[in-house]
């Protein structure tokens, strides 16, 4: 079996992209890093997946867009 590396990008305020970041962050933070990068209003929201295959990567970014999505919907709502 070998190893496998997804990396998710996402572009945009710097607001969003820190919740966002809160929202994923208590989710299975051993399984990914992540961390937002750039100055000013528009930031991007980097986050690498390593794992011991391609199934296991893609139940990590299945659980990760998941996430982002329900936050995201939030953050709709809110603002």
């Amino acid at each position: 079996m070998g190893k496998s590396q997804t990396t998710i990008v996402w572009n945009g305020p710097k607001e969003r992209g820190e919740a966002l970041l809160s929202a994923i962050s208590p989710d299975d933070p051993n399984d990914f890093e992540a961390e937002i990068t750039g100055d000013g209003e528009v930031v991007e929201l980097r986050i690498v997946v390593n794992s011991d295959g391609l199934r296991q990567s893609r139940a990590t970014v299945d659980d990760i867009l998941a996430c982002l999505v329900a936050a995201e919907s939030g953050l709709d709502v809110i603002g």
